[in-house]
């Protein structure tokens, strides 16, 4: 908030008496919303009116407009103080919810807004970014597990077998005990600071002879033994378990279009209770209001519109609009920052965003420019958040909590931090419409979620296919609980769940070392076979490559079944650069094309 030091006389004024309203906005906010009225002048009306609820439609109808017109040129401080609207002071406490302890408020008034310039630069904000790996236990994901600890990145596992699980990967690795097909299992606790996930769960496939303590036959693949199914069924592990990890991690995650915070875009709409936090409460005579203008978007839809009158008369110099707190605090700690759409005025403004359900406390800001008439989407980074507590940095405030906002305030003020000035200040008349909030993935975005599948999950209904040619996955769906439809249903979800992922279809999986030249391919055509070793490497580069991103890929070797692949231990081949191979992927291609294909007339 800003603050200035004033000497006010307070004049006589009469007191507004709220009347609650009712709205359908988001349900964790409280139900009383701001429906200011625009004034005419700066001093004849209070400055709160709590009417008509959220209804955008209805929001003018019983309001007069504010007239920019009156006030095109500049309005100049006057030699003796102006009258202070009480009544809008207190209105103002009552609104938020949140006056400050008499002591607090008495220093609020009094302490003046320069000061000293801050001589160190704020702390960086610090973020996590926990890989968790299901299927932990399995052929791939053992693997990935080791290769990540390697690399010293943060891994959390989800296992089912606790105690299976600590002789495998160790007893001081992070876990959580789960199965993906009981959702009551999955606790959200759980899953805190999981920022990307690396899913090797899958259904067990084992001989009907059955097989030894170390899976021998199994690790020879299912086309050296009779298979069956143990265990859960395909449809609990690749569908239903599938829906209920998407289900857990997906907020902590993020999505690839980021999260709507406040605003409207297209059909969707989430509104916020926001009011006017003036200089009044200093003392000054600044007036700004919130409504909606229903057809002032970009499009013709509807949109926020923050405006008003500022003055530096009785020495202040600010308006502003801010959210009551959040009954809930809001969590995009997946996301790194937010992203404002607005039509800009030419003015500097600044975005307050608090995690302290405090009245005066410190808010995390950052100011932005607007170019005049022109719609924009300006970004904020999270790193760029300045904590400020009335206009001055303050060097020992904690690094930004994107986990727990509370609320939000929009600002335009003649003054920024430290001592500075607003460059693009001026007295009068100003508006800013926003038309949304949303947190947002920096670019360029890379895979949050990488799923291990299999490659013919599209084949077994596929037309015309001689199934005597297909790996036995394909010519036993049925028989095996149709484990590639349920497969292909559950990457299904994965494409629609909106996070950035990278599905991935071995072929064949075997023991042999990693090494052999590899073929990429799309489209569900290619058999052979390849490395766990290998996949396990692919699904660790797959999340830093954006190149990767929402991409459906099939992988093998060159080698042939009927020829083993080795690796000299003492003069192994150089690692790869997979990047190269996920730049010749395409977007939307998955093999299901052929079945959305009309037929060809004739």
């Amino acid at each position: 908030m800003e603050c200035i030091s004033c000497s006010t006389k307070l004049p006589s004024s009469s007191f507004l008496n709220p009347r609650a309203s009712s709205s359908p906005i988001d349900r964790r906010f409280p139900k009383k919303v701001l429906q200011p009225g625009l004034l005419s002048s700066l001093r004849s009306k209070p400055f709160i009116q709590l009417n008509d609820g959220l209804n955008p439609f209805a929001y003018r109808q019983r309001s007069s407009y504010f007239s920019l017109r009156t006030y095109k040129g500049h309005i100049y401080a006057e030699a003796k103080m102006q009258p202070w609207d009480l009544g809008r002071f207190f209105s103002t406490l009552y609104f938020f919810n949140g006056p400050p302890t008499p002591a607090k408020f008495f220093e609020f008034l009094i302490e003046k807004l320069t000061g000293p310039t801050a001589s160190e630069p704020p702390k960086a904000m610090e973020t996590s970014g926990i890989v968790l790996v299901a299927g932990a236990t399995g052929g791939v994901g053992r693997r990935v597990v080791d290769i990540l600890c390697k690399k010293g990145l943060p891994v959390r596992v989800l296992v089912r077998n606790e105690e299976k699980a600590r002789k495998m990967l160790g007893p001081d690795i992070d876990m959580i005990v789960g199965d993906i097909t009981k959702e009551s299992t999955l606790v959200p606790e759980y899953f805190k600071g999981v920022r990307k996930v690396i899913n090797a769960a899958s259904v067990i496939v084992g001989p009907k002879e059955g097989d030894t303590p170390e899976r021998a036959k199994y690790s020879q693949g299912i086309k050296f033994f009779e298979p069956e199914i143990k265990g859960d069924s395909p449809e609990m592990v690749e569908y239903i378990g599938m829906k209920n990890l998407i289900n857990s991690v997906k907020e902590g995650v993020g999505l690839r279009n980021g999260k709507l915070i406040y605003g409207f875009e297209g059909s969707l709409s989430r509104e916020l209770p926001w009011g006017a936090l003036d200089d009044v409460v200093m003392g000054g005579v600044s007036e700004s209001t919130f409504q909606v203008d229903p057809t002032g978007g970009e499009n013709g839809g509807p949109t926020g519109l923050f405006k008003g009158v500022v003055s530096t008369a009785n020495n202040g110099g600010f308006t502003s609009i801010r959210t009551r707190n959040f009954s809930v605090p809001e969590d995009v700690s997946a996301y790194d920052g937010l992203a404002l759409c607005l039509k800009g005025d030419g003015h500097r403004y600044k975005l307050i965003v608090r995690t302290s359900s405090d009245w005066d406390t410190v808010g995390y800001t950052a100011s932005f420019d607007t170019v005049d008439g022109q719609w924009q989407s300006i970004r904020l980074p999270f790193s760029s958040l300045r904590p400020v507590f009335r206009a001055r940095t303050v060097l020992d405030a904690p690094p930004f909590d994107p986990s727990k906002i509370l609320s939000l305030q929009l600002m335009f003020s003649k003054f920024e931090y430290d001592g500075k000035l607003n460059p693009t200040f001026v007295e009068g008349a100003f508006q800013l419409p926003i038309s949304s909030i949303r947190a947002y993935i920096k670019d360029p975005i890379t895979p949050r979620f990488v799923h291990v599948s299999s490659a013919g999950v599209t084949r077994p209904e596929r037309p015309g296919l001689d199934l005597s040619k297909q790996p036995p996955a394909v010519r036993l769906n049925k028989e095996l609980g149709f484990i590639l439809t349920f497969k292909l249903k559950g990457e299904d979800l994965i494409r629609e769940s909106g996070m950035p992922y990278a599905i991935v279809r071995p072929c064949a999986l075997t023991e042999e070392p990693a090494g052999a030249d590899l073929i990429f391919d799309q489209g569900d055509n290619i058999t052979g076979k390849v490395s766990r070793e290998e996949i396990a490497r692919i699904c660790i580069a797959a999340l830093e490559s954006p190149y990767a991103c929402d991409k459906t890929f099939e992988v093998k070797s060159v080698i042939p079944f009927s020829e083993p692949f080795s690796v000299d231990p003492e003069n192994p081949p150089p690692e790869k650069d997979y990047n190269l191979y996920f730049k010749t992927l395409k977007d939307g291609i998955t093999g299901k094309e052929i079945f959305e294909q009309s037929p060809v007339p004739l």
